[in-house]
């Protein structure tokens, strides 16, 4: 039972329900793998390991005692360290928060262990969880599983890097720019961005979250299956009234037309050979699963949603998270800041008015044309993963990131769901694409995953390669 940990959390939930294995077994073999290969990537930077084989013998009572235990019973999970955990402090990555302990669980904790999850570790973000590149001088370096000179994304990169190699069969991340897509696109996973208010979200250690948070931020599941995916939005997405933006929607909506609009370039976004070739692949894929597959020059904006999204998303107290960024002395978040100046400098003089104006036309132009097709499929980024702390290189390697980055920054804004599926591997680079449906449609963009995901994926679990 020493592999348990290879096995998708659907096929190891039913093996404990059945009584074949033990939520102790389970968990043992999770706690094992996470010994044996995190010392190589650093994806988890905090864990427990007798709390996490505590409840798994309390799962294990549960079955006994003829209960039910949940979708996830027994489960080994992770999660991202910037959302409260009880007892555990709620850092973000950053030593100015590591003494800031949660006293209660986030919604996504307490509906993950409702699911009967047990969690086996805390991942770790970059500073602030600002970048697409995993560091922070609290916890270090996160090394990506399939090669260490690639980055393993972020801001959850913890996440992505752990569940690629291994660790936990589910990992929650957050996403307002890309945050759980492309730590999915860059590890060769499935990462789902949910509609905002599928999954509630609340802090209590925190100051309640600015504006834009609370209306482009999202969690979501990364798993090595589209089902595991599917079975973590189920589990996350249950009510919590501390969210006032959540939303009662089903997870399952009218049936659709299978028909998907492909756009290699969306609104002029420049993209490499391999990238192309990763999203005409999947589009063949579709069709091959009975999709009717139309390629269309253009979507409705993203370019301007993808600036509007940097704006709010930095704008709205630029000075304070600056001067945040600044006590702590991460060089990377600052450098991040610091990129950003330019792009607000107009902020002010229209506020928070004028973007949030703009973001209804965009929401009701995606909402439209989202009538028409029932997902659209386009590339994550313009660019297979980056080298590690690219945008440490220069402002050229700074504006190089973002500008590949738009059409995953962009989707936000919207609030639109969206689904990062893993393709295939360019040597060591995993590539992907990004599958997008209209609010609340998670549903459909698990389908599209599905049908993309078996025509193949990348090995794994996979052994971390260290050089």
């Amino acid at each position: 039972m020493n592999d348990l940990w290879r096995l998708s959390a659907t096929d190891l939930s039913a093996l404990i329900r059945d009584r074949k294995v033990s939520a102790r077994e389970a968990t043992v073999a999770g706690l094992a793998r996470l010994d044996a290969v995190n010392p190589s990537i650093n994806a988890v930077v905090d864990h427990r390991p007798e709390e996490a084989l505590a409840r798994a013998d309390a799962v294990d009572a549960a079955i006994a005692g003829g209960e039910d235990v949940g979708p996830l019973g027994g489960v080994p999970i992770t999660v991202k360290v910037n959302i409260d955990y009880a007892t555990y402090p709620t850092s973000n990555g950053v030593k100015i928060q590591n003494e800031i302990i949660a006293t209660t669980n986030s919604p996504v904790i307490d509906n993950l262990l409702k699911a009967g999850a047990v969690i086996i570790g805390r991942t770790n973000c970059p500073a602030f969880s600002y970048r697409w590149f995993t560091t922070n001088q609290l916890y270090g370096d996160t090394k990506n599983p399939r090669d260490p000179s690639l980055t393993p994304g972020g801001s959850s990169g913890g996440a992505g890097s752990a569940v690629a190699a291994g660790i936990g069969h589910i990992a929650h991340g957050t996403d307002i720019a890309g945050s759980i897509r492309y730590p999915a696109y860059a590890c060769g996973v499935h990462g789902l961005r949910p509609t905002v208010g599928r999954i509630a979200a609340y802090n209590q250690a925190l100051p309640e979250r600015i504006i834009s948070g609370q209306i482009t931020a999202v969690s979501g599941p990364l798993a090595r299956t589209i089902n595991d995916v599917r079975l973590g939005l189920a589990a996350m997405s249950q009510p919590d009234a501390r969210d006032p933006w959540w939303v009662p929607a089903p997870l399952e909506g009218p049936p659709r037309a299978k028909r998907a609009a492909m756009c290699l370039r969306p609104d002029g976004l420049a993209i490499t050979a391999d990238v192309e070739a990763a999203v005409r692949d999947a589009g063949k894929r579709l069709e091959r699963a009975g999709w009717i597959v139309e390629e269309v020059e253009n979507t409705p904006a993203l370019r301007e949603a993808a600036a509007l999204q940097t704006q709010i998303w930095f704008g709205d107290g630029y000075q304070g998270m600056l001067d945040a960024a600044e006590r702590e002395g991460d060089p990377a978040a600052l450098v991040c800041l610091r990129g950003q100046k330019d792009k607000l400098v107009d902020f002010d003089k229209g506020g928070l008015s004028r973007p949030l104006v703009r973001r209804s036309t965009f929401v009701r132009d995606w909402e439209m044309f989202l009538q028409i097709y029932s997902v659209v499929l386009m590339p994550m980024s313009g660019e297979l993963p980056f080298p590690d702390h690219l945008d440490m290189q220069g402002q050229e390697s700074f504006d190089r990131v973002w500008a590949a980055q738009m059409p995953q920054i962009g989707i936000p804004f919207m609030g639109l769901p969206a689904l990062s599926v893993a393709t295939g591997l360019v040597g060591r680079a995993p590539t992907g694409v990004q599958v997008v449906a209209g609010r609340y449609r998670e549903d459909l963009c698990l389908l599209a995953g599905e049908a993309i995901e078996a025509g193949g994926t990348p090995p794994m679990p996979c052994d971390p390669v260290t050089a």
